[in-house]
């Protein structure tokens, strides 16, 4: 009364499933596979009837400012608003040093400061956009 040993094959038309699991590969066969997706896609069903309407259309009291906070993220107003006033701040401090007679060393360490500040805000702001990490891969 030796119970015969399954081949793979055997295996495969039984309802049980192989593989390395070690690497996390299985083989399955694609019917049982179609059957499991299926009642995991009834459960979720029976979930959501189960939640009834009410839970379905409850509707987050936050949820104007969370789209209001995505669009002040992806239109990215608060960089552009502090390159901005960078801006103006550089071009003020360049034309007041043009118009001093005998600039002192004090005031040409300033604006060196200054000038070369804003090719790292310039750096900063530019490495900072969404398409940026897709390019280097970190989205």
């Amino acid at each position: 009364m030796n119970a015969p040993i399954k081949k793979k094959d055997d295996m495969a038309m039984s309802d049980q499933f192989s593989g390395d699991l070690s690497r996390n590969e299985v083989e399955m066969d694609l019917s049982k596979f179609l059957e499991i997706m299926k009642d995991n896609s009834d459960l979720k069903d029976q979930i959501r009837d189960l939640q009834g309407p009410a839970q379905a259309e409850k509707v987050n009291p936050y949820q104007r400012w969370i789209h209001m906070a995505k669009t002040v993220d992806a239109w990215r107003i608060f960089p552009r608003v502090f390159v901005s006033v960078y801006i103006v701040l550089l071009y003020d401090v360049v034309t007041w040093f043009m118009t001093i007679e005998e600039p002192n060393l004090e005031q040409s360490a300033l604006v060196s400061i200054v000038v070369g500040a804003m090719a790292a805000v310039f750096g900063i702001y530019a490495g900072t956009s969404g398409q940026s990490k897709k390019f280097k891969g970190e989205d």
